[in-house]
């Protein structure tokens, strides 16, 4: 019997069950595995068995699971540690048990170090019987060698769509007004950067531009003596010179060693106030709208985030195909096309591809020409979506079933 199982770790994407729903769809139509299982949360899951029988999903489940936000199977931060021997014994016995050829890990850069780590535990213990592939998400971005990651463009085109919308909404005042949206993106600033996709941006702030205070606030005042108004867009990671964080709030840790953030929005507000450059200030955090908003999909993106998951299903059927993840690679020609490829998970894992410095513009004045070309026809196309009583339909998450 040859069964594969598939996973989902760290933070939620619009689009990561399209990836999930690929996998299960690709096996339906080619039944290289016999059984199609769901770790629920993750190594967590994984690490006390709790599998789910994915393989006699419905087409009707199966389109539902497409659009559904969040991690379907569930999620967690667990990393695993390569001193501890321990939880790696314990997953290859469940692998065993479960007669599980080729384990798919849906997840960002602390993921594919977990494919990386299996893969490297299978290699010195001699292990042929089980193989470990990665497949790509993150809003942020920023993983590399992947073209960009699925889940990143939904995220920025409701990010760029919020920008537009508040700032149809702050402008209908004639009085002088600041607008601040701030966007995840710890350490890249993708994110932040795709608001400017609407046209409307004023001051962008990316973790890549070393925060200055007074350059900021210059330009602020410059913008509000030109027009009364000004719409500021910026990233939670954005830092000092000297790396401390402009955020309000204090940081945390998350269980991979990276900050927690939040706040740097209401920290510009602060400093615009007391430099009594504008007493009407309003921030809005999208916190976890950006990454769970399912209304606006970009149609662009749920389609590759599919297609992945079959090309993840096909790449599996190669017997030495292990400790890699497949990714995107947009092809030099007129009109927008990727293709599929496949890359070693240790070259992804915990490195940050960051936003180029050289599409931005000095000053914070917002991104250049170059970066707009870029992320534009990852926003294209919306999703037609399924709704139910007037609401999206979802699938109800297999974690609660």
């Amino acid at each position: 019997m040859r069964n594969c199982l598939i996973a989902q770790s760290g933070g939620p994407t619009a689009a990561i069950n399209a990836t999930l729903a690929g996998i299960v769809k690709a096996n339906q139509k080619d039944p290289y595995y016999e059984k199609v299982y769901g770790g629920l949360n993750g190594l967590e899951g994984i690490l006390s068995s709790q599998l789910v029988d994915l393989g006699e999903m419905s087409d009707l489940e199966n389109d539902i699971l497409i659009q559904t936000p969040s991690s379907a199977l569930g999620s967690c931060r667990y990393k695993l540690k390569k001193d501890n021997p321990l939880d790696f014994e314990k997953i290859f016995a469940i692998l065993d048990k479960y007669d599980i050829e080729t384990m798919f890990y849906i997840g960002g850069n602390d993921s594919m170090d977990t494919v990386a780590s299996l893969d490297q535990y299978a290699r010195e213990h001699a292990i042929r019987n089980h193989r470990f592939v990665g497949c790509p998400k993150t809003i942020d971005n920023d993983l590399m060698y992947t073209d960009h990651t699925p889940g990143f463009g939904s995220a920025a085109k409701y990010i760029a769509s919020t920008a537009l919308n508040t700032w149809q909404d702050y402008n209908v005042y004639k009085r002088r007004e600041v607008f601040i949206l701030e966007t995840m993106g710890r350490d890249a600033g993708w994110l932040a950067a795709s608001a400017c996709l609407s046209g409307i941006v004023d001051i962008v702030i990316l973790p890549e531009v070393a925060f200055e205070k007074a350059v900021f606030l210059a330009e602020v005042k410059r913008c509000l003596e030109e027009k009364n108004k000004c719409y500021i867009v910026v990233s939670e990671g954005c830092k000092y010179a000297d790396g401390a964080y402009v955020s309000a709030s204090d940081s945390n840790n998350d269980g991979f060693e990276h900050a927690s953030l939040g706040g740097a929005g209401g920290a510009l507000k602060n400093m615009i106030i007391e430099a009594e450059l504008c007493n009407r200030c309003r921030v809005l955090n999208l916190s976890t709208s950006q990454r769970c908003s399912v209304t606006d999909l970009s149609l662009c993106d749920i389609r590759e985030s599919f297609e992945l998951g079959k090309y993840a299903h096909e790449c599996s059927k190669e017997k030495m195909f292990t400790g890699k993840m497949v990714a995107l690679k947009r092809k030099e020609q007129e009109e927008y096309e990727v293709e599929y490829f496949a890359i070693e998970a240790d070259k992804i894992a915990n490195f940050v591809r960051t936003f180029p410095l050289e599409w931005v513009l000095p000053n914070y004045r917002g991104v250049k020409q170059e970066a707009l070309d870029y992320m534009r026809p990852l926003i294209k196309g919306s999703l037609k979506i399924l709704y139910e009583n007037g609401l999206p339909a979802y699938v109800k998450p297999y974690y609660l079933r």
